[in-house]
């Protein structure tokens, strides 16, 4: 009889050893293996996740890769005594937030189109604008991929200062000028997996988890003039939401005020 967690195995596309991997990560990050503890033997390891020596093998070799585990000569593997945040990335859910998250961002072009076809819009993204420009580029952080950026700039924009948008983060350069006046942005997020091209670009094993964000920005016109869909490195972010909000926002709220958070907060508006 197939036992339950062979069956999940079946279920996914991933290797066995990225599977086995992604478990003990999880212990470790969850604190329920704890820096500097003594972890199982291979075999009891074997036993536990029923699958093979070698399986079990490359799945620590990946944690101490990460620096996650530690071989000591003659005494086993270990938990890091140094915790280790590998998850520095904070995906921004505000305007402000994002802005200043990407301004030292120095992407890394791999495809540029001045004349690229039209990005595909669902409803409620606005209109299509009369031309893109069409911008790849890997994100990195100390000479580590993180993400991959596919962009639609609307023509128009990309002409004011065509230089600045080949060198930096279009969010930021958009913000900073004060011609551009913005309507309405949003971002969706996903959890997705990595397919050969994303792999070979983020250096992550060929299914590996990502997180795909869609991030669309419309100016006052109704036209989406940034249409981006970003895929990131699931193990370097975190997603932290205020549920809350403000104290400000909170008195608001009791006041009987409107209960709709703006993604723009006020002082960041150009024109609404």
């Amino acid at each position: 009889m197939v036992s339950k967690l062979l069956k999940s195995y079946d279920r996914s596309r991933v290797p066995l050893y990225i599977q086995v991997a992604s478990v003990m990560r999880n212990r470790i990050q969850s604190g329920l293996w704890s820096p500097g503890q003594k972890i199982s033997t291979l075999e009891e390891l074997e036993r536990e996740f029923e699958v093979a020596r070698v399986t079990v093998r490359q799945a620590v070799e990946v944690l101490n890769e990460e620096g996650l585990l530690e071989a000591r000569q003659g005494r086993g593997t270990f938990v890091s005594s140094e915790k280790q945040d590998r998850h520095w990335l904070q995906l921004a859910t505000g305007w402000n937030s994002l802005v200043t998250s990407l301004e030292d961002n120095v992407p890394e072009m791999i495809v540029v189109e001045k004349a690229g076809a039209p990005p595909h819009l669902d409803e409620g993204d606005g209109k299509l604008a009369a031309r893109y420009v069409r911008l790849c580029s890997v994100q990195y952080k100390n000479e580590e991929p993180y993400s991959v950026v596919n962009l639609h700039l609307a023509r128009t924009i990309f002409d004011m200062n065509p230089k600045r948008f080949m060198t930096a983060a279009a969010l930021p350069t958009i913000d900073a000028m004060d011609s551009i006046a913005l309507g309405e942005a949003h971002q969706t997020l996903v959890v997705g997996s990595a397919d050969p091209e994303i792999a070979d670009l983020l250096k992550i094993p060929l299914g590996a988890a990502t997180m795909q964000c869609r991030c669309i920005v419309i100016d006052d016109k109704g036209i989406a003039i940034y249409v981006a869909n970003i895929v990131y490195r699931s193990d370097c972010i975190k997603l932290r939401v205020d549920l809350l909000g403000t104290k400000a926002d909170r008195k608001k709220r009791a006041g009987g005020g409107d209960n709709a958070v703006s993604l723009f907060p006020a002082k960041s508006r150009k024109a609404l």
